[in-house]
């Protein structure tokens, strides 16, 4: 930290904004550096050296190679990595509590007045990237994901339906789906970190979004309150409308009954879009969001999402200063408007504007009218993680095991170990 500010001092002070390390102020190069970015996404190679490859064309000089790991094995990579100069020097950081482990070790440089294009990033994002203790910001945050019910426009054709307006718009259209054999909803139970994306699609006007969530911040309401807790049973009353045996139905099962047309919808997030399409050509997509269910806390239909990461810079990078230029242009437009358009997400640089139709209208519904990921965005920080609670408690839920009150218990119990209402 002493090092980063001695080297903000000095940039400061000059007469000109200085040139990136290993290169001079006319552009000529000194010496050829060659940045590290590690990452958790091996079937990015090819988008990410369309991406950096802009910013070596800008900074000559400056070699950016992008070095991605497995995805499950990643976290555990970069924590050893980043305690040694050997490691990345801008690392792909993880959002919310399971960043917090690498704030703890003091393995990131802290962004702050030092990446000055984060002051125009909504604070909900910047919270994605943000040390829960020290309020610091550590990463440039790089997506927004968005959770909607993904349905297919053939189908809603085919059987005269359109995205509904209301909760009983929606339940008529389930009951129209089913009496015509097919599955309305797609959902899995077996991978269970897929139910609270699920119970957030269903539930999040029930319980109220961020109006209810800095209630639970401030220690004013809780997961076994009545919004919370009919936020569960909201979500389990659609679930005469799941696969046959929904017990066993596993992710990629739900991801074929939707793409073979045996399903119209499936309930997940933007990421799923790319699949699909991949999967069957064909698919004509659309989303929508779920409307209020009468005596919801929401009056109007919220929109579920999260910061994906964030990019960060190694407090042990050799390379501080060109890693710290990296980072700063990667919170610009210019940045954001290529993963955009390479990786097919929703950049969340302020201003970028998805050029997918499906991505440009989540986005603008998600800003029109946001709601929190509650438990793995906000309640993640400690352990066990609230994520980790619901998981286990709402496949016990859904599969009748357990009530409504006593997921919601569970998921209280086990908050109540590690968190501390804000003042």
């Amino acid at each position: 930290m002493i090092a980063a500010a001695g080297m903000l001092a000095m940039t400061l002070s000059a007469c000109a904004p200085s040139a990136p390390e290993g290169q001079t102020s006319s552009g000529t190069t000194s010496e050829q550096v060659t940045l590290d970015v590690w990452g958790w996404r091996q079937e990015d190679v090819a988008a990410y050296e369309k991406i950096f490859k802009i910013y070596e064309d800008a900074h000559p000089g400056v070699k950016v190679k992008y070095v991605p790991y497995k995805a499950d094995e990643y976290d555990t990579i970069l924590r050893t990595g980043l305690s040694d100069a050997n490691g990345p020097d801008v690392a792909q950081l993880r959002s919310y509590g399971l960043l917090q482990p690498l704030v703890a070790a003091k393995s990131l440089v802290p962004l702050d007045g030092q990446v000055q294009e984060l002051a125009g990033f909504p604070e909900p994002v910047l919270d994605g990237a943000r040390g829960e203790r020290d309020k610091r910001v550590y990463g440039v945050p790089f997506a927004i994901q968005t959770l909607h019910v993904i349905y297919d426009k053939a189908l809603f054709g085919k059987h005269g339906l359109t995205p509904p307006k209301t909760w009983d718009e929606m339940i008529a259209a389930f009951d129209k789906l089913a009496a015509a054999g097919l599955v309305p909803l797609a959902t899995t139970v077996t991978d269970t970190w897929m139910l609270p994306i699920q119970q957030e699609i269903f539930g999040a006007t029930s319980y109220g979004g961020h109006d209810y969530l800095s209630k639970m911040l401030a220690g004013q309401a809780t997961f076994t309150d009545r919004p919370w807790v009919d936020s569960l049973t909201k979500w389990k009353s659609t679930s005469k409308y799941w696969p046959e045996q929904y017990e066993g139905v596993s992710y990629v099962d739900a991801q074929a009954l939707f793409t073979s047309g045996r399903a119209a919808m499936f309930p997940g997030g933007v990421w799923e879009l790319a699949v699909f399409e991949k999967t069957n050509p064909e698919l004509e997509l659309g989303i929508f969001n779920v409307p209020p269910p009468p005596g919801a806390a929401a009056t109007r239909t919220l929109v579920p999402g999260y910061v994906d990461g964030s990019f960060g810079v190694s407090a042990k990078s050799p390379h501080q200063k060109a890693a710290m230029d990296l980072v700063r242009w990667m919170a610009s437009p210019e940045f954001g408007q290529a993963f955009s358009t390479e990786l097919r997400q929703i950049s969340a640089v302020p201003g970028v504007r998805p050029q997918d139709p499906l991505l440009a209208q989540a986005l603008a519904a998600y800003q029109a009218d946001p709601s929190p990921y509650v438990t793995y965005a906000y309640f993640s920080g400690g352990s066990p993680t609230a994520w980790d609670l619901a998981s286990e408690a709402f496949s016990t839920f859904v599969t009748g095991r357990s009530g409504a009150e006593d997921a919601a218990e569970h998921v209280q119990q086990g908050v109540d170990q590690w968190f501390e209402p804000t003042q």
